[in-house]
Formats: structure tokens, sequence, C-alpha cells
């Protein structure tokens, strides 16, 4: 099977025609479930901070992703500055919360997605990508004008609107979004976000919808969904609940990254709860779960040793 990134078979009319419409969002900003509704491009900032211009952290290979992502060259990791969550416990939170990094042109982000091809990373990995999408489709059309040829792979905390999901349909080759929480109060507790189960059981549906289960060539992800969970101590996450989602509504075949690699960071040691590791038992619990429902495409990384099962 031969596959070429979706945005290569898309029309330069169409793509244009996406780009226009993401920024026509901006004026009224509804990009993602918050819906703060200020004009970015009048420089209205909302809860993400961000206005109209890519402001971006870092990027370079990145061998810690998931196993299909990383390959032999790494994933091509972008993480954008800022979120649209407010994760007490992030451990990006300079990024995230504090906005390390730099606003920079359509141009040089554009640049960096071909540098990072030249480098031979075998995708361009988005990172908290949902508050940039227009910047991001702005750059990718320059980009792909320049040579670009790589998946591109939108790494996100699960929050999203159908609308901003529905323009990037047929841009987007793999989808990878976190499940949080099952239960809408913690998630309103520990990120600061409403509705946050209901937008993200939405967002997998029209995640799948759009490029079904991963499809894996060669030990390399090419396209559709891979969903990551990080279990959070004292079942906070509600695991048992999200893996159940998964398998029954989106796929018994989704492939997914149950993570262990919780630890209290940025402001967790104010809420005792979770203010500590999970436990192995914690963990294999959640993995057995999984296994249960009939979820056997499972990447998990337990303190630092990796297991495929």
């Amino acid at each position: 099977m031969s596959f070429s990134p979706l945005y290569l078979n898309i029309s330069d009319k169409e793509f244009r025609e996406k780009v226009e419409e993401a920024f026509e969002i901006l004026r009224e900003c509804t990009l993602c479930p918050r819906n703060c509704k200020t004009n970015r491009l009048k420089g209205q900032k909302g809860f993400c901070r961000t206005l109209d211009k890519p402001i971006i952290s870092s990027w370079g290979p990145h061998f810690g992703e998931e196993k299909p992502l990383v390959g032999f060259y790494g994933s091509g990791t972008i993480f954008f500055t800022y979120c649209n969550l407010a994760c007490v416990y992030c451990q990006n939170w300079s990024i995230s919360h504090l906005g390390e990094g730099e606003e920079i042109s359509f141009d040089e982000l554009a640049a960096v997605m071909i540098y990072l091809q030249n480098l031979g990373c075998h995708n361009i990995n988005l990172v908290s990508p949902t508050h940039q999408v227009p910047q991001i489709l702005k750059a990718l059309y320059l980009a792909r004008e320049n040579g670009l040829r790589l998946p591109i792979v939108y790494n996100c905390g699960g929050y999203e609107a159908l609308e901003t999901l529905r323009i990037l349909n047929g841009i987007i080759d793999i989808y990878m979004p976190d499940f949080k929480y099952w239960d809408e109060k913690l998630a309103e507790k520990y990120s600061k976000v409403k509705q946050y189960p209901h937008m993200a059981k939405l967002a997998l549906k029209e995640m799948h919808r759009q490029v079904g289960d991963l499809i894996i060539e060669k030990d390399l992800a090419l396209r559709g969904l891979l969903v990551r969970h990080l279990v959070l101590p004292n079942n906070i996450a509600g695991t048992e609940e999200i893996l159940n989602f998964i398998a029954s509504e989106i796929s018994q075949n989704t492939y997914i990254n149950i993570m262990d690699q919780y630890r209290p960071c940025w402001q967790a040691d104010e809420y005792i709860e979770i203010n500590r590791r999970i436990t192995e038992e914690e963990f294999q619990s959640a993995l057995n779960t999984a296994l249960k429902l009939g979820l056997t495409r499972i990447d998990c990384l337990l303190y630092s040793k990796r297991y495929y099962l």
C-alpha cells in the first residue's frame, strides 16, 4: 500500500480556502471549545494569549514519542507556545503556562518544517497546535510549495472544536489526542476547562471518521488515530470509563498509549491527591482493563521500561 500525505492531494485552491476559513475564525475566536470570541486579528487575546502569528518554543527530532512516530531518525516535533488547557500538573509548564518561546513569521515556521524533513525526521509533529491552527495551515501551505512531503501529526490535549477539525480534514494524517478525564468536574478542577469529556468524545469520533485506525508500514505510522491516556493517581482520570469508550465507540483496533509518566509538576503540590507518582499497581490495573476490553494495540512506558503489546 502506498501513502502520500493528505495535504499533497488537495488542490491549491482548496488549501488556500482552508487557510482563509481558519483565519476568519480569529475575528471572533472559536478555534477551541472555550469560545473566547475575541478578535485576535485586532490584538484581542483570549485564554490562549495568542494573536495571529505563530509562537513556538522549540523544535527538533524527538525520540521519546510513540514507537511508530520515532522510527530511526525521530519525530520532527514543533512545540507551540501556550495551550488551550491549564493543567495544574503540566510537565511543559514553562511553555504552556509561562509562555516560553518567540513569535516567528509564517515563512520561518515553514522553514522549520523543511529543516526537520531535511534532518530525516519521519513526520512533522505539531505539539499543542489547537490555538494556532490558522498559523500552522498557512505555514504548511508554504512548506508544501517548498517541497514538504512528510505526514502531519496533530498532537493535542483532546479539547477540540468540531468546526476546526473539519477544516483540518484532508490536511492531518495522524491525529494524536489525549483523553484526560471522564469526569467533567475533575477536568475543571485540574485543567480549568468546561465540558472536557463531552468535547473529547466528539473530537475523537470526528478524528477517527477522518483518518480511521492507525496504519503502520515498516514500523512507521502513516495515517490514522493514536490516542494517549495519562494514568493519574487515585483514578482521577477515570481510566476504565475512557478505555471502555474507546473500545466500544471508536474501535477496538485503536492504537493507544497508556502512559505512566505522571509526576507532580507545576502546581500539583497544592493538590494532595495528585502530589505523587502513580504506583505500579495503578498502572497495571489500567493495562489489564484495556486488555479486558479488547484493546490490544497498546504502547506503554512503565517507569522507563517500554512494553509493546
